[in-house]
């Protein structure tokens, strides 16, 4: 794998805070100069402490990641919304797991685009899940297709800078058309349910309404924490449950799952630079209601 990026900046700076700029770990690079990758400027093989110019061109070359053995490879189909060098987009069916776990080892997300990268003839063969999604909530799932964007990406993770919105259809009409659910959300001993816990971590959940009729209403949901069950709990504990969600209190007459899709994700480039923004269309059955 390797990278190039042309420094736009005015006054000479070294490589590893440049690269720390973008986004790049400590570790990361570590690795990098203790024999895990090159550096170039000028498409010129450099030490790491070596200072950039104005103008000139960096290339991060790093050495391929290895298949895990650990994880099997599936052949199912992969909605892929987008595909690049660093990164894949995909489209989640609901009813699909994000990663293997203890019951579900074989055909995850993580374990088909295992098997398309190996039929795609890919030098990188351990990709990394960005984001993840409850096994019944379908949408965008954002993957990094090798470390390093796994390590550039993760800033922006953590500081809660990549933009997540999801539809959901709630129980009962919320009459204020824009509202903020900030709650803090612990865990349950020995329980898969979160709850609401003010020693819990704290959790903010922003929604607008978009659709509502006399039982239910449809809202758009901006995560701006990113807390297991989040937007579940949110709203069941504000008298709301998501339709079909049995975990937390939703009507499960009709809907074998909770009526919940990651629709948005809008993050910062750091190879590009440039803002990339990925939406999905609801699934037919959020149809069913309207």
């Amino acid at each position: 794998m390797e990278n190039t990026w042309i420094y736009q900046g005015t006054e000479p700076i070294k490589i590893k805070k440049y690269l720390q700029l973008l986004g790049m770990g400590h570790r990361l690079f570590n690795d990098l100069k203790n024999g895990e990758g090159e550096f170039l400027v000028d498409y010129r093989k450099v030490r790491p402490t070596t200072q950039i110019l104005p103008n000139q061109p960096l290339t991060v070359k790093a050495q391929p990641e290895l298949a895990d053995d650990t994880v099997k490879i599936s052949n199912e189909p992969l909605d892929i919304v987008y595909e690049d060098n660093n990164w894949l987009v995909v489209d989640k069916p609901a009813g699909v797991t994000s990663i293997p776990g203890p019951t579900i080892q074989n055909d995850t997300v993580l374990n088909r685009v295992k098997g398309y990268l190996i039929t795609n003839n890919s030098i990188d063969l351990r990709p990394h899940l960005i984001t993840r999604l409850d096994r019944f909530t379908g949408g965008l799932l954002l993957i990094a297709k090798h470390h390093i964007a796994s390590s550039m990406i993760s800033q922006q993770v953590q500081q809660h800078q990549m933009l997540k919105e999801y539809t959901a259809l709630v129980e009962g009409q919320i009459m204020d058309e824009h509202g903020e659910i900030n709650k803090p959300i612990g865990r349950q001993d020995g329980q898969a349910a979160r709850v609401i816990d003010k020693n819990g971590q704290q959790a903010l959940t922003e929604y607008w309404v978009e659709e509502r009729d006399v039982n239910w209403t449809r809202v758009r949901v901006r995560l701006h924490t990113g807390r297991t069950h989040q937007i579940r709990v949110h709203f069941a504990a504000i008298g709301h449950p998501l339709i079909g969600d049995h975990l937390y209190g939703g009507d499960t007459n009709k809907y074998r799952h909770q009526l919940l899709h990651a629709s948005k994700i809008s993050f910062n480039d750091p190879f590009t630079l440039k803002q990339m923004t990925f939406t999905s269309d609801l699934p037919p059955v959020f149809a069913t209601l309207s």
